[in-house]
């Protein structure tokens, strides 16, 4: 039996009850229909519940769902979704260049592209373990605090079972497998959003994303808000609906890590990187998703400069974060923790107390405020900040990705970056998205300089 991950309306549904509350919204009368009636919470790490349930129980699912979208939110005004709300709620919004923009350095994007796959490529066996799993397998490798690739080697058998590595990555991610970098989704997305800036440059707009997603993107490869928007684009829904029909995900992650993009090629011009991410976002996520990519894009063109340290390209992100708005208040908790304790499990566990128990492990706000965490408190050294992301858990590949993004344009060239990380590569990356399968990273950084440099 063919169980769907990401779109069983029994399943979005549990979901959905979580984020209602998240976003202000009060939702006990309907969660108790859904209770009284036999339905379950969401599965709490895999993507559909192993069981079909009865046609009646679904298409109450699907009813309770479209009743849970119209409830009011008391978090309206303080975290909209409209371009021009938000930038109306930011006083930190940044400023245009005053002069010609400048032209990011070839090396810089190849660093940043590596940097990406590396730290994506750290996170990925130990994608969806537990934290005390995380840490369990590393120090039995004698590798904590983390320092290098996870390694099945010297690891207890007793603890790979209690413990076992991400089933699909465990063969091409652990030290003894690399082989060049295969395909993430963490990746995949950046190459699209080179496509999509080749097609219709930077004023592309969010139905150009969609029709590109509709002609490049493999439905299977997309994941949560991506996979619901691509759903609701099949049902004849338009962008930016496509992000809010029975889309109980259009707060994770899945924005933030197609956002980098935008921010390389927009070196020195946070608020023309924030509004491309923005165009991008909101295909699929609302509110906080969309803040996460902003931010992250407007991070990303103040590194891109080569003059900004890591504090002040975060200070730049948050400029674009609605003030009130939960993700800003998150990014500064992050902030607070990562100058207050020395040891970062510290931070980590703290992390983990404020968020853990409310939000799903790929939600945007507790992905964020860890790689905000773990950036500012490695001083944005590159192996100290996708080690310290890629250890905090939650959404592992694509925490460690970002941080290696932002950390490799920062050190300005790949051989800025150890060469323990980057010979096992081979400047290879693998991918489903057609005519980048085995590019170069030297060649995708020439293809980013040049869509950087373009009117």
């Amino acid at each position: 039996m063919l169980r769907l991950t990401w779109v069983q309306p029994e399943d979005l549904l549990g979901h959905e009850l979580h984020q209602a509350r998240l976003d202000g919204r009060e939702p006990s009368r309907i969660e108790a229909r859904w209770r009284a009636a036999g339905g379950l919470d969401a599965p709490d790490r895999a993507g559909a519940s192993p069981a079909r349930v009865s046609r009646y129980l679904r298409l109450l699912a699907e009813d309770l769902l479209d009743e849970l979208a119209d409830l009011p939110s008391t978090l309206t005004e303080d975290e909209p979704t409209d371009l021009a709300r938000i930038r109306a709620l930011c006083p930190d919004w940044p400023k245009p260049p005053a002069g010609p923009r400048p032209a990011p350095a070839p090396l810089a994007l190849e660093a940043a592209w590596l940097g990406r796959a590396i730290g994506c490529l750290l996170g990925k066996p130990v994608e969806k373990l537990p934290l005390d799993g995380i840490r369990a397998l590393a120090r039995s490798a004698d590798n904590w605090p983390l320092s290098t690739w996870f390694t099945a080697r010297g690891v207890p058998e007793y603890l790979l079972a209690r413990h076992p590595w991400n089933r699909r990555s465990a063969r091409t991610s652990l030290a003894e497998n690399i082989d060049g970098m295969p395909e993430d989704d963490d990746l995949d997305y950046p190459l699209l959003n080179l496509l999509l800036l080749k097609r219709h440059g930077k004023a592309f707009t969010t139905t150009d994303v969609a029709r590109l997603w509709l002609e490049e993107l493999p439905p299977g490869r997309a994941f949560t808000a991506e996979r619901v928007a691509f759903r609701n684009l099949l049902s004849g829904i338009e962008p930016p609906h496509t992000a809010r029909h029975r889309n109980p995900f259009r707060e994770w992650i899945g924005a933030l890590i197609r956002a980098d993009v935008h921010g390389w090629t927009n070196p020195g011009d946070p608020a023309a990187a924030a509004a491309q991410a923005y165009r991008d976002a909101v295909l699929t996520h609302t509110a906080n998703g969309v803040y996460a990519a902003m931010f992250t894009a407007a991070t990303l063109a103040s590194a891109a400069t080569g003059t900004d340290d890591v504090h002040a390209c975060l200070r730049t992100g948050r400029g674009v974060v609605p003030p009130r708005s939960r993700l800003a208040r998150a990014i500064d908790h992050a902030l607070r923790l990562a100058a207050r304790h020395r040891d970062f499990d510290d931070v980590v566990d703290e992390l983990h107390a404020a968020y853990g128990p409310t939000h799903h492990w790929v939600h945007a706000l507790p992905n964020t405020a860890l790689i905000v965490a773990a950036l500012t408190h490695a001083d944005g050294d590159f192996t100290g900040s996708i080690c310290r992301a890629v250890s905090g858990g939650w959404d592992t590949d694509s925490n460690g990705a970002t941080a290696g993004s932002v950390c490799g344009l920062l050190a300005g060239s790949p051989s800025a970056l150890p060469e323990h990380w980057r010979a096992p590569l081979k400047n290879r990356l693998a991918t489903t998205v057609a005519g980048f399968d085995g590019t170069g990273f030297d060649t995708l950084a020439h293809l980013t300089h040049l869509e950087a440099i373009r009117p």
